[in-house]
Order: C-alpha cells, then sequence, then structure tokens
C-alpha cells in the first residue's frame, strides 16, 4: 500500500519509560527490554540475591554507588548526592578505598566484604559494579553456581 505524496510514514511504537525518583537503572533495563519487566522491588531483590552466590575470588574489585549526606562544617543537610567507592581484597584481606577516608578501611575476608555489601544495599538506592577479568566476564563465573 502507498502513501500520499509528502506524508511522513508513522514511527514504530517504541516502549519508553520516563526517569521517576532515582530508578533510572530500572528504567533503562526495561527500555531496553522494550516492555516493563523489572519493578523497583524486583531489581531490589536482584540485588541482595546475588549477593550470596557472589563468587568473590573471582571478582577484581566492587564498585558501588552510595548516597552521601552532605553537610557543611559539622551541619548536615537533608539533602543526598551520590559517591562512588571502591572495594578491593589486597592479600586476602577486603578493604574500603573510599577516596573521601583518610586510609583505607579493612573490611576483613569475604565475611566482612558481605556484611559491608549487604549494609550498602540496606541504605536503599545502592548501585554495585563488579570489576572482573574479560575470561570471568564470558564465562559468567562470577556467580556460584552450587
Amino acid at each position: 500500500m502507498s502513501q500520499a505524496p509528502g506524508a511522513q510514514p508513522s514511527p514504530p511504537s517504541v516502549y519508553h519509560e520516563r526517569q521517576r525518583l532515582e530508578l533510572c537503572a530500572v528504567h533503562a533495563l526495561n527500555n531496553v527490554l522494550q516492555q516493563q519487566l523489572f519493578s523497583q522491588e524486583a531489581a531490589d531483590e536482584i540485588c541482595k540475591r546475588p549477593l550470596s552466590q557472589l563468587a568473590l575470588p573471582q571478582v577484581l574489585g566492587l564498585i558501588l554507588n552510595l548516597p552521601s549526606p552532605v553537610s557543611l562544617g559539622l551541619l548536615s543537610l537533608p539533602l543526598r548526592r551520590r559517591h562512588w567507592v571502591a572495594l578491593r581484597q589486597v592479600d586476602g584481606i577486603y578493604y574500603n578505598l573510599d577516596s573521601k577516608l583518610r586510609a583505607p578501611e579493612a573490611l576483613g575476608d569475604e565475611d566482612g566484604v558481605r556484611a559491608f555489601l549487604a549494609a550498602a544495599l540496606a541504605q536503599g538506592l545502592c548501585e554495585v559494579l563488579l570489576v572482573v577479568t574479560k575470561e570471568v566476564e564470558e564465562k559468567g563465573c562470577w556467580l556460584q553456581t552450587d
């Protein structure tokens, strides 16, 4: 069927979620998948469940995006900004390498870093990025399969 001269073709039906609250990760997932498959609750559950399944020896490091309080001297303001924090194991000990700390903070063994991650996730609006080698990423062996 031909269109009238000068008529514009109708645009394809494209699923698009607009930004609401700070749920950009959920919106990005749904927009890529072209349907509403993820909710905030589902994304939160996914983040919490793989925490116990992380194969930490396969992970080079972790980068967290956390809410960070805003203060003016001793006065804490009711604003929240975002801050990126690095976690890394060195010689068998996991460290919080937050650039706002005066020195690295020892978190201990795997249990210590898991406790730190659980506390960060409990704050809400926390994102965790895993830094792995290309080989680990290709094999998907950053999760335990038991």
